[in-house]
């Protein structure tokens, strides 16, 4: 704002005058942000407009030989190591699988500020990672027969209910392929919440019966944490044991995942990584973010690079590890079959997104999707950590990749880091790490800082008035001018609190498909700065405009001799 002084002698109202102004600007600038971000976010969408092939063909450009295998995992860590520094990543751990055996695992940088090394044995939290984990769960339950893929989830949950009539209609199948018609909000309602309870799974779905859908079952893909929380349920309540216990016994038992927990405490009790946030742009910071047991099968179990690598053998290999079966061919066939189409380059399996594999060839040989090989993959974002599973069927590759840190203002970064670990693979060469968010995304933080200071600046007006009026001995002259700067400061600093009060309970949770209590938790600078604005406008709107109009009403005070 530059330096604003008060000469002796000239007019007392030029320093709240300039306040006004910076909260005038500071308020524009948020709205012109917001407004350069409408319609932005819809046209980020993955790889081109490729399609799908109808079935896995033989890779193009086949991952290295085993000869120069030794090369490729090189060139993969020596990345990855640059990436730590360039970026700024704290930790990284990454497995890689192929022809049913772990070829290859590395780690690098921290686990927490103490600096304890990162390992490919060390937990993290998974974030939607878990998914996959989930669904095999579900599977077992089919092949033993105590679900059906195509009954309804009351057969099962008869008290499972919803605000809208349609909910009847939902089956196991619609929940495995996000197609339930359960909105990506209501999957993210338990993100603000940090409960360990061990019954928080069954009351989370409970709590879905003041929902509604959002299409019709079976209509359309759209992705919700609710599915797969709520197929977490079922797989609880016809095993009849809970479903962390179930996960521990007949999923990461068989397949050796030793590093692989379903509570915080037991991940903890095993050295789990610290998440890390980056915060304001510009550093990283160890940063605690909620993870409830509400969201256990779909978000927050926790698992190594290492036992990551087991999972992604055991589908590749028709399910099995080593000499122990988890699911029979017939169902991994199931479980990693696109099904559903999300968008014009993706379809959806169960917990797997599928896709041409781009990264196998040069992007500016336009290469005919019909001519790459298949990709399963799947990432999980939280507020502090990012994972990513990759499986290309036809080639018997598998990777697994955990970082114990995340930038949600810019996760297509770190995105496009996992596929670059993928062309290095396939002999390509990496592309550069650039953010594809829109302009409110990014720069939220820089958004709530500039009303967290328009806020202060509105406050600083009131104060510098009410000194004044106290020094002065309450002599000040009410004059015609000075009534319409009362009423101007008075609205501008009314219309400041209600453009942050609409951007944060209307604009921004409808723009990003959530609760604005997830927001401030899952990006923890946006709400370091977002939370003291919003106390300042909700509490000090109205007394700050009463007793700013309440001078129009004082009586001229009479000159003193």
């Amino acid at each position: 704002m530059g330096n604003i002084r008060e000469r002796r002698g000239t007019a007392p109202w030029h320093y709240p005058a300039a306040l006004a102004l910076a909260c005038a600007a500071a308020c524009v600038l948020a709205f012109a942000v917001c407004a350069a971000a409408f319609g932005i976010w819809s046209a980020v969408s993955a790889a081109g407009a490729a399609t799908l092939g109808t079935g896995p063909p033989e890779p193009v450009l086949p991952w290295p030989e085993p000869s120069s295998e030794h090369r490729a995992f090189a060139a993969v860590d020596d990345y990855l190591q640059e990436q730590m520094d360039d970026v700024g990543i704290p930790g990284v751990a990454v497995a890689i699988v192929r022809d049913g055996r772990q070829v290859h695992q590395a780690a690098f940088g921290r686990a927490d500020d103490s600096g304890r090394p990162m390992t490919a044995q060390t937990p993290v939290l998974l974030a939607s990672t878990s998914k996959s984990l989930t669904a095999i769960a579900v599977m077992q339950q089919v092949e033993a027969g105590r679900l059906e893929l195509d009954e309804p989830v009351r057969t099962y949950l008869p008290w499972f209910s919803m605000a809208d009539n349609r909910a009847a209609e939902i089956t196991v199948r619609h929940l495995l392929h996000q197609t339930s018609g359960l909105s990506t909000a209501d999957g993210s309602a338990f993100g603000a919440s940090d409960t360990q309870d061990p019954d928080a799974l069954e009351q989370g779905v409970r709590e879905l019966a003041d929902a509604s859908l959002f299409n019709d079952p079976g209509e359309s893909f759209t992705y919700s944490n609710a599915n797969y929380n709520i197929l977490g349920l079922l797989v609880q309540t016809v095993s009849s044991q809970p479903f962390g216990d179930y996960m521990q016994d007949h999923v990461f038992a068989p397949l050796d995942m030793a590093n692989s927990h379903t509570t915080r405490e037991a991940a903890r009790a095993d050295y789990l990584a610290a998440g890390y946030s980056l915060w304001f742009g510009t550093f990283w910071r160890q940063t605690d973010v909620p993870a409830a047991t509400t969201g256990m099968p779909s978000t927050t179990m926790y698992s190594s690079a290492q036992d990551l690598g087991h999972e992604l053998i055991a589908l590749l290999e028709d399910g099995r590890y080593l000499d122990r079966r988890v699911l029979r061919p017939e169902s991994v066939e199931t479980l990693l079959t696109p099904q559903v189409r999300v968008d014009e380059s993706k379809r959806y399996a169960m917990a797997w997104f599928a896709r041409p594999l781009l990264e196998s060839t040069d992007p500016l040989a336009s290469p005919a999707a019909d001519d790459l090989p298949l990709l399963l993959e799947h990432q999980g974002e939280w507020g502090n950590t990012h994972t990513y599973q990759a499986l290309v069927p036809s080639s018997g590759l598998g990777l697994a990749l955990l970082i114990n840190g995340n930038d949600t203002s810019a996760p297509s970064r770190l995105q496009t880091l996992d596929s670059n670990v993928l062309r290095i693979l396939h002999g390509q060469p990496p592309q550069p790490l650039t953010a594809k968010e829109d302009w409110l995304q990014q720069y939220g933080w820089a958004v709530a800082l500039a009303l967290l200071l328009a806020e202060l600046a509105s406050l600083a007006l009131v104060l510098g008035v009410l000194i004044r009026n106290r020094t002065s001995g309450n002599r000040l002259v009410r004059t015609a001018r000075h009534s319409w700067r009362l009423v101007l400061w008075a609205s501008g600093a009314l219309a400041l609190d209600a453009f942050l009060v609409w951007l944060a309970f209307v604009y921004a949770p409808a723009r990003f498909e959530t609760y604005l209590a997830v927001i401030i938790r899952q990006f923890p600078d946006v709400g370091a700065a977002l939370v003291p604005a919003l106390t300042l406008a909700i509490v000090c709107s109205l007394p700050r405009t009463v007793w700013l109009l309440s001078r129009l009403r004082t009586p001229r005070p009479v000159a003193l001799p």
